[in-house]
């Protein structure tokens, strides 16, 4: 599974970083694919709504009305039905990239699974809005759309009758079928809405709208395509007949032609196994459990950080219990809890300068508490020589520390760049541990755990609490946001970065005080 996942990533990576390029990460638009998703889905559902108004249902009525829309209001209801059907393309587009670059950087198992079940069903849920769509136009396309689809859930053994019968011929049907079917075709897109709403319930900060300029970029992009290359629709139906020429959008009628060449049992096998593997991928291979996120009610002061900054909602405030005059504590859910440490970076306690009390900050990661990392720090620093030393504090799912380590230069590992407490870069510049910093961690849209870089970011820029002190000096910090991929400009940066710091004056610096043997926790 890990090699799959490798060779996915490496091509995203790639193409991000072009995108990046050409548009900045803000409108990059593989960093908002769920979000183009969700803004698809309203273009659909308001377009389909003026496309509603024109339509009637009726055996004959139904194609009429939809050409004379095309055709006869070609301005604007054409241009609607247009935006229908390429909105509705692009939605599936999305739905399945957003599905395999999560899958790719890994952000589907574990605590994360709940998204990604949830997901599954949404992919179904569009396909089949979208071919009973194709139903309502009623023409020769919907047609064979119609006969397959009934001989398919016919192979189904949930139906009185088979379903086939009501298109043995031109007077089989009655206008029944099209109320039937715009009942359908509104009840499934309410219930994907539902659906996707459940789908961001762990989620904290959803992106589930993207930037205004790309909404405002893709949508132009849609009517300048409704202009030029108009939805049209084929010949009018006739069951007494047999289309010989159909277009099919493979997007949404990918399974038909398998049903006709195979068999609707062989592409019930597929569709049931395919979908059973996707609700199983998850698990496959079962993820070791990770020690989740602790608190300390001794150092809890209820401030309610830890629960802003986390990225899936893992934290709440509840009523204090040790009766410490605080108005809440944090808890922490282990359920949703996928120790990444960016808690523990937003936590105002995490201050390695205490000299008279054991480092034990209100929320730590058992896996690396704030007392490891402050050791580790001393540890990689102590053998460092010339004036131009730098400590590069990197990230576990980002590039490589041993690509970026060398003459001068020591590296500590997080599970996330943002775990890592403002107050620890003032504590290796004034302890004189480090000449600079150098903050490595995923390229902005590609941290793996969401918030990571965008909240370091704004600590660093005093934008969020705990912010990094004024006296700090900045030409002594530097901040690496790449991808794996990029690692020799990340090396780059940081040689360029050594470089400067060799033209400046010496920091001032404290003698490390004595440590007071402290308690691990």
């Amino acid at each position: 599974m890990t090699a799959i996942q490798s060779v996915l990533r490496i091509p995203f990576m790639w193409l991000e970083g072009w995108f990046d390029w050409a548009f900045g990460p803000r409108w990059n638009p593989m960093y908002y694919l769920g979000g183009l998703g969700f803004f698809y889905f309203w273009i659909v559902a308001v377009s389909g709504l003026y496309v509603y108004a024109f339509f009637d249902t009726g055996l004959t009525e139904a194609y009429d009305s939809v050409e004379s829309l095309t055709h006869g209001q070609w301005y604007l209801g054409g241009v609607m039905r247009s935006l229908h059907r390429y909105a509705s393309d692009a939605l599936v587009v999305m739905m399945v990239l957003h599905m395999v670059r999560e899958f790719a950087f890994d952000h589907y198992r574990g605590a994360r699974f709940f998204s990604w079940i949830t997901g599954v069903p949404m992919l179904w849920l569009v396909i089949a809005a979208g071919i009973t769509g194709y139903w309502l136009v009623w023409d020769e396309l919907a047609q064979y759309v119609a006969i397959v689809s009934s001989e398919w859930l016919d192979w189904l053994p949930i139906f009185g009758e088979p379903i086939a019968r009501n298109f043995m011929h031109q007077g089989s049907l009655d206008d029944r079928f099209f109320t039937l079917l715009i009942f359908l075709h509104i009840a499934v897109p309410l219930i994907l809405l539902l659906v996707m709403w459940i789908h961001l319930q762990r989620i904290s900060y959803a992106k589930w709208k993207p930037a205004r300029g790309l909404s405002i970029g893709t949508m132009l992009m849609m009517l300048a395509l409704s202009f030029a290359y108009p939805a049209v629709s084929h010949g009018p139906a006739n069951l007494d007949r047999v289309p010989q020429q159909l277009d099919l959008d493979w997007y949404y009628l990918f399974a038909y032609p398998l049903v006709d060449n195979w068999g609707a049992g062989t592409v019930w096998a597929l569709v049931f196994a395919g979908t059973l593997a996707l609700m199983l991928v998850p698990w496959l291979p079962p993820r070791k459990a990770r020690p989740v996120a602790v608190v300390d009610l001794d150092n809890c002061n209820g401030c309610g950080r830890c629960a802003s900054d986390c990225p899936f909602g893992a934290i709440t405030m509840v009523p204090r219990t040790d009766g410490q005059p605080f108005e809440g504590q944090a808890k922490v859910d282990p359920d949703v809890c996928v120790s990444c440490g960016i808690c523990v970076g937003a936590c105002p306690t995490a201050m390695p300068f205490r000299l008279f009390s054991d480092l034990v900050p209100g929320i730590d990661l058992p896996e690396l508490t704030a007392l490891q990392l402050r050791d580790r720090i001393h540890d990689v620093t102590k053998n460092l020589e010339g004036n131009a030393r730098i400590l590069i504090v990197g990230c576990k799912h980002g590039i490589q520390s041993g690509k970026l380590t060398g003459s001068g230069r020591a590296a500590v590992d997080l599970p996330c760049a943002g775990m890592l407490p403002p107050p620890y870069i003032d504590y290796v510049l004034s302890k004189g541990l480090a000449d600079g910093v150098a903050v490595v961690g995923c390229r902005a849209g590609e941290c793996q755990y969401r918030l990571g870089q965008e909240w370091s970011e704004d600590r660093f820029e005093r934008r969020r609490d705990p912010h990094l002190r004024n006296r700090v000096p900045r030409e002594r910090l530097l901040r690496v946001w790449r991808a794996p991929v990029e690692w020799r400009r990340a090396l780059a940066d940081i040689e360029a970065f050594q470089a400067n710091l060799k033209t400046l004056d010496a920091p001032r610096t404290s003698a490390p005080p004595k440590r007071r043997k402290e308690r691990q926790s």
